[in-house]
């Protein structure tokens, strides 16, 4: 039997969200989605606390790094710092294309930067390559997470 595929999105828009769960909704075998709006709900979901003592470890992580609340870069930095979360894919995403960003994201140990297409059609597959390239391609230790 295959094993659950789980992916976080951590991002704070809801449109993005829901256009992100369409493009999910089409890979096979199929992913469970889970949701956090902000840098301390993904923490806590990382990490099990609180209403999340039960919650899976995500094979992917999407964080969008421009998240109003908290800081994004942060964030980053908190979970890549971790041993028990650092080997978890994170994969940025945003509508920056500044050089400064990218660097930042790859300093603080992101595994991708990928840029928020602005077409429906360009973002879907942004969501779906990074997504089959992670869960399908890529071999990442089986032991990730807590």
């Amino acid at each position: 039997m295959l094993n659950q595929r789980e992916i976080l999105i951590i991002e704070d828009n809801p449109a993005d969200v829901r256009l992100m769960q369409e493009a999910l909704r089409e890979l096979d075998p199929p992913v469970s989605i889970h949701l956090a709006g902000d840098g301390d709900e993904a923490l806590q979901f990382l990490r099990r606390e609180g209403r999340f003592a039960a919650a899976p470890t995500p094979n992917l992580i999407f964080l969008d790094f421009n998240l109003p609340k908290a800081n994004s870069r942060e964030l980053l930095r908190q979970i890549k710092l971790d041993p028990r979360l650092r080997l978890i894919p994170l994969a940025v995403l945003t509508t920056s294309s500044s050089e400064k960003d990218v660097r930042d994201a790859y300093q603080g140990y992101a595994n991708c930067y990928l840029n928020k297409a602005p077409d429906l059609d360009g973002f879907f597959r942004v969501i779906r390559s990074a997504a089959h390239f992670w869960l399908d391609v890529a071999s990442v230790p089986l032991d990730i997470g807590p």
